[in-house]
């Protein structure tokens, strides 16, 4: 069965894949799938009218998300388990990731084992946006000190803004990495880089929004999301420098409440840090959405 290496020209086929039914989980989109390019070997094959995709490194390959189709089937599974073990020297590494939910009981009762990778944290967006109460009064504390004390243009993101996105992220994740000396931290500092790159180079192609924040006609901050489901919106990327107060509070909030057509704003997971963890519960999640990892079993 040949394997093709994702490009730009799926697209199309990938959306239609994804809407056969609703997801929860931001992996489940295009652009969270794409932007990987640079550190995975993507591929992908549709399997008895289901479509799989592979993400390949220098340790092994594994299947990033389920099998999109309308039912999930023992002949599929088997089949994509065959493809990995065709893949991996070591078939210990053979798995399917981020898998939904709402497909657990189908896997646990072909005796896979199945454990929790991680969880996305999704907020209604009439919060973020009101932050009414106690709860959210830091917040508003420092969005109020950004819009009084600064001169600021809040502006769609435009090609010509890439290079200087590019040089605030690197300002930034440099300040970052000096605070947090966790090894996992400082590279995945690098492969969100990596990451942003191509979301940037490609971001015409790519049903992404994008904004930006200029302070004395400098950017100084810039986020981008994407659409999850028709309720959802994703938040991808926010960028902010660290030297202006409340600047990332202003970003983020003012994003959100554009975003009229949703009802909540997936703030995406905390990959296994405690730091993150904190901010992600500080904007008062309303659902926690897990992910988890298929494995075989015992």
């Amino acid at each position: 069965m040949k394997l093709h290496r994702l490009t730009l020209r799926n697209k199309a086929l990938f959306n239609r894949y994804l809407g056969l039914s609703r997801h929860e989980l931001s992996v489940y989109t295009f652009e969270n799938i794409y932007i990987w390019k640079g550190l995975f070997r993507i591929y992908w094959v549709i399997v008895r009218g289901s479509l799989c995709v592979f993400f390949q490194d220098q340790i092994g390959a594994f299947l990033y998300l389920g099998p999109l189709a309308k039912q999930l089937t023992l002949e599929v599974i088997a089949e994509i388990f065959k493809l990995l073990d065709g893949l991996n020297r070591n078939q210990e590494i053979s798995r399917i990731e981020n898998v939904e939910e709402k497909d657990l009981e189908f896997y646990r009762s072909l005796g896979f084992a199945c454990s929790k990778k991680s969880v996305d944290y999704v907020c209604l967006r009439a919060d973020l946006v009101e932050l009414k109460g106690n709860r959210f009064k830091s917040k508003r504390s420092s969005l109020n000190y950004f819009s009084k004390n600064y001169e600021f243009q809040y502006l769609p993101f435009k090609k010509t803004h890439l290079g200087d996105c590019l040089k605030l992220y690197l300002a930034w994740s440099k300040e970052r990495a000096k605070s947090n000396q966790d090894i996992l931290y400082q590279g995945m500092l690098k492969d969100s880089l990596n990451a942003l790159k191509i979301l940037l180079h490609n971001y015409r192609s790519l049903n992404c929004l994008g904004r930006i924040v200029k302070v004395d006609k400098k950017i100084k901050a810039f986020t981008f999301g994407f659409k999850l489901n028709p309720d959802t919106f994703c938040i991808l990327y926010e960028i902010a420098d660290l030297s202006q107060k409340g600047l990332a509070q202003f970003i983020f909030r003012e994003f959100c409440s554009q975003l009229q057509d949703f009802k909540y704003i997936n703030v995406m997971d905390d990959s296994g840090l405690e730091n993150l963890r904190q901010v992600k519960f500080s904007y008062k999640p309303v659902k926690l959405v897990p992910a988890y990892i298929v494995k075989r079993g015992a």
